[in-house]
């Protein structure tokens, strides 16, 4: 063994001994206590911490190895066999084996990947990130189950809640928007209606266009945007029938058709998200509960009241 070798070696043993003390510093325990044997944990997939040491010295010894190995060999070996007849702007290829060093590295690499992905690979043992989501989907199962009678006003101060920690940053603590940085959620404008009856809109994404512009023009685009700006107060406009066919008679929307022009669609925008004037707004639709989408619904149409 020349002195280049053991060099680095040298240097390998250092890397690894240090990795091991910032590991023991940081309080990771490499073997979990109660373990039936080093080898049964390995095997099972429960000694993940002992694995992944296990591979970082491996790689890290094995790369002293290997590079030493073959910087001495670069300096002694000579190009030499039978070159392939194709070339490539002058430079020739030999047709020389591949070396067996290389080839049996590339079959155990490949081998121990089968294994990890497969097997190793601790899918079905435990992890943090499967016990949080088992506690939130307990703890949502439980959630729903006392509140699923919650009357109106309970309702509404959940709502209030969910209002303040999600949905303040863009629309506002009092729900206006901020002026103009997101939907202004206390009020429903007629100018904003008679701008989607006359150049439509699909910010909901809906299929399979969402609303074409023109439905209706003239004074019958206002009277239409006067009547759903009011709440629907009063008789409704003849030509409401028209949207009626897909938000509804009251606006309550229809399920995969229109949505609820009656109050704000809080829903389908959870659901799916909303284009806005600035951006889009991501969908919610696995962060709340259907008793929260609830509370959150009542909340934000108590604002545009």
């Amino acid at each position: 063994m020349n002195g280049l070798m053991i060099k680095a070696l040298g240097f390998a043993v250092i890397l690894v001994i240090a990795t091991i003390a910032v590991v023991m510093s940081l309080d990771i325990k490499i073997v979990e206590e109660g373990t039936d044997g080093i080898l049964n944990s390995i095997l099972s997939g429960q000694a993940i911490n002992l694995i992944t040491m296990g591979g970082a010295i491996a790689i890290a010894v094995l790369t002293a190895s290997v590079s030493v190995k073959y910087i001495n060999q670069m300096k002694t070996d000579t190009a030499s066999g039978e070159l392939a007849d194709d070339k490539w702007d002058g430079i020739g290829e030999y047709k020389n084996e591949l070396p067996s060093g290389w080839a049996y590295s590339f079959l155990a690499v490949f081998m121990w990947s089968m294994w990890y992905g497969f097997y190793g690979f601790p899918i079905n043992a435990y992890s943090q990130i499967g016990e949080y989501n088992e506690e939130v989907l307990a703890y949502n199962k439980k959630f729903e189950e006392k509140h699923k009678g919650a009357d109106h006003k309970t309702l509404r101060d959940m709502g209030e809640s969910i209002f303040l920690v999600q949905c303040t940053q863009c629309h506002g603590a009092t729900g206006d928007g901020l002026s103009g940085r997101a939907e202004d959620l206390t009020i429903r404008s007629k100018e904003k209606i008679l701008a989607v009856i006359n150049e439509g809109q699909n910010a909901l994404n809906a299929f399979p266009g969402g609303m074409p512009a023109g439905m209706a023009s003239g004074a019958d685009a206002e009277a239409i945007a006067t009547y759903v700006a009011s709440g629907f107060k009063g008789e409704a406009p003849a030509m409401y029938a028209v949207c009626a066919g897909c938000h509804g008679a009251n606006g309550e929307g229809t399920a995969m058709v229109g949505p609820r022009i009656n109050g704000f669609d809080i829903s389908n925008t959870l659901a799916k998200g909303k284009k806005g004037l600035i951006g889009k707004m991501p969908a919610f639709n696995t962060l709340i509960t259907p008793i929260q989408e609830k509370a959150l619904t009542v909340y934000i149409q108590s604002l545009s009241n």
